[in-house]
């Protein structure tokens, strides 16, 4: 067995049965081109070569990447977030079906970078630290909803698939791991509000956990006026933390707080 690479995370899978699951649950790929991140000894590889169109494993450890040109797969030896998603996609003439182990360490940066070129991702199936999971998958009012649970819906649809326990790796990691998959689509313009605005309020909502959405929105800089008009007209509580507010109320104070930010503004300068 290759010695594992703490620096990257390596815990590589050893499951007879898992790899299988987690390809299968990438549904149909026999016309799509499969970004693999992270193909590490090439198990999922393996299994994706004779299914889908075209194969790209991106591998940033050089000795795991030399072990994949065997494979019948186009093997980009880089790191997975310098990669620009969308230019390879317009290459490649095709929206990508993303695949990977995500390392524990990096998994959140993982999934900024492929909503940040989201527009040419159909889904994604993927694996990572369960408690991570299980916030990407939460829903409002529950305990692990958070920023990451709002942003992920932001851009997706979520849905948990299944867990595996520590044994199916090696070396054998402290944790237990979940594949969950993820199906691309973007609710900014259902929503009315812009990616970048939106994302920064989202950020600022969720900044203190233990407050209510209204002390974090004054702590952001919000007037009392404006936050108090917009929970009114979105009939928003305003004892309410963010984690348990739905993504539309949200959009919505949002949107409110925009306008009624505006119209102080106009108002003070006439």
């Amino acid at each position: 067995m290759r010695e594992r690479k703490a620096k990257l995370g390596q815990n590589f899978l050893v499951s007879p049965t898992a790899p299988l699951a987690i390809v299968e649950a990438l549904g149909d790929v026999s016309h799509a081109t499969v970004l693999e991140i992270g193909p590490g000894t090439g198990v999922l590889t393996r299994l994706l070569a004779p299914r889908a169109r075209q194969v790209i494993a991106v591998e940033l450890d050089p000795e795991l990447a030399a072990g994949l040109h065997s494979l019948p797969a186009e093997v980009i030896r880089q790191d997975i977030l310098t990669l620009d998603l969308t230019q390879l996609a317009t290459e490649r003439g095709a929206r990508l079906q993303v695949i990977g182990n995500l390392p524990y360490y990096i998994s959140s940066p993982i999934l900024m970078h492929l909503f940040a070129h989201s527009g040419v991702i159909e889904r994604a199936v993927l694996m990572t630290q369960r408690e991570v999971a299980e916030r990407i998958v939460a829903s409002p009012g529950s305990r692990d909803y958070g920023l990451l649970s709002a942003t992920t819906q932001m851009y997706a649809g979520t849905e948990q698939l299944f867990t595996l326990p520590p044994e199916a790796f090696s070396p054998r990691p402290e944790v237990y791991s979940t594949v969950f998959r993820l199906q691309m689509q973007p609710r900014f313009e259902e929503l009315k509000v812009d990616e970048r605005g939106f994302l920064r309020f989202l950020k600022q909502s969720f900044a203190q956990k233990r407050k209510t959405l209204v002390n974090n929105l004054r702590a952001a800089g919000y007037s009392p006026a404006a936050i108090d008009s917009a929970f009114r007209q979105c009939e928003a509580k305003p004892e309410a933390r963010a984690e348990a507010v739905e993504l539309e109320t949200m959009a919505c104070l949002y949107r409110m707080l925009q306008q009624n930010e505006a119209a102080h503004a106009s108002q003070e300068k006439a």
